[in-house]
């Protein structure tokens, strides 16, 4: 199954705007450019997937931007694999997912019962490590490669 991606969002800190980007750099030494995280080994990115998120936000508000989740990427068209281990390639690059993305309490304060909406099967997405650095565009195409 081969999808896309959908938006790219980075942050500068902790609680921090967010900021939205068409494209980005990513490295294994740094993450996304431009995003804090980047740095920490296990969770250099998040990924959101955008029929996860839908479905989150479905009784909550259906019109609220993927961005409250304060996620790296949006991705659409592939599912999460709720499985630590396999390689999400997006255009060149290459994560491998090193987690569940686990809802906290900001979660509430962007939106009140979102914290709950987000636990079951993985909704808030995956954190992965880079493996392979790049150039991502939105609009790139992104596939589980084989493991």
């Amino acid at each position: 199954m081969t999808g896309r991606l959908e938006a790219i969002a980075t942050k500068a800190a902790r609680r921090a705007p967010i900021f939205h980007a068409d494209r980005a750099n990513v490295s294994i030494a740094t993450g996304v450019e431009g995003d804090f995280r980047g740095r920490q080994k296990a969770r250099q990115v998040t990924v959101l997937f955008a029929e996860d998120w839908a479905a989150a936000v479905a009784g909550l508000d259906p019109a609220a931007p993927w961005t409250v989740r304060r996620a790296t990427l949006l991705v659409a068209g592939v599912r999460n694999p709720q499985r630590v281990g396999d390689v999400l390639a997006v255009g060149d690059v290459r994560l491998v997912v090193t987690g569940e993305t686990q809802p906290c309490v900001r979660m509430d304060e962007q939106m009140p019962g979102l914290r709950d909406a987000l636990r079951p099967d993985w909704c808030g997405g995956v954190t992965a490590r880079v493996i392979a650095g790049g150039e991502i565009s939105v609009g790139d195409l992104a596939r589980w490669m084989e493991r």
